[in-house]
């Protein structure tokens, strides 16, 4: 079997590759390895890959338009697997942290406002993962898609946002994120210079 097939593009093999992180952070909260609150660690690790996952997807068209790196047939694998992590994300916070309680959830939802901005992130992905196949391209057509997975952009900036509330001080790390979705959506606005064609003389 050919190495593209195991994880090529949109493969078995490359989703399960990119949940590596998510199994094994797992296994350490099971195995009383990641300190004095496992839930808490937990919780920010599969955020902290849903934003990765999120960067790395917006990454691609600049590096389409200014470096010639065509990596446009991974993306829809980094967006999936970016709405995954984000549902890991919330399934902790909302079973294991809060055990289910909606009073206790919709009160944090209303208090906290990095968890309101946080929750607008996750609703925001989850019409775009329920599109992300060719069947609903084709039934919305490619104008709508397109319309409608600009969104991402909306979603990974309350992200990047909802990372640096969560912290309350300022720390480098999510600082960091943040600039890097500002700069990954400035390039958006830029458009690449063509080569002047040089006039043939008469």
């Amino acid at each position: 079997m050919r190495l593209s097939a195991l994880i090529g593009p949109g493969s078995w093999g490359l989703y399960a590759l990119g949940l590596v992180p998510a199994a094994w952070t797992f296994y350490l909260a099971v195995s009383d390895q990641l300190g004095a609150d496992p839930l808490k660690i937990l919780e920010r690790f599969l955020g902290l890959w849903a934003l990765r996952f999120l960067v790395l997807g917006l990454a691609i068209t600049p590096l389409r338009r200014f470096g010639g790196v065509n990596l446009i047939r991974y993306r829809r694998t980094l967006g999936v697997l970016a709405f995954a992590y984000a549902l890991l994300h919330v399934v902790v916070y909302v079973w294991l942290d809060q055990a289910l309680d909606l009073t206790a959830i919709l009160k944090d939802i209303w208090k906290r406002p990095y968890i309101t901005i946080g929750l607008l992130a996750f609703l925001i992905l989850i019409p775009l993962a329920v599109t992300s196949n060719a069947t609903m391209i084709k039934r919305l057509g490619a104008a709508a898609w397109q319309k409608l997975h600009r969104w991402v952009y909306l979603a990974a900036t309350a992200a990047a946002v909802h990372f640096v509330m969560l912290v309350k001080t300022w720390q480098a790390e999510p600082l960091i994120y943040a600039a890097i979705v500002a700069a990954l959506l400035a390039t958006r606005a830029i458009r690449p210079q063509r080569p002047e064609r040089t006039k043939a003389r008469s």
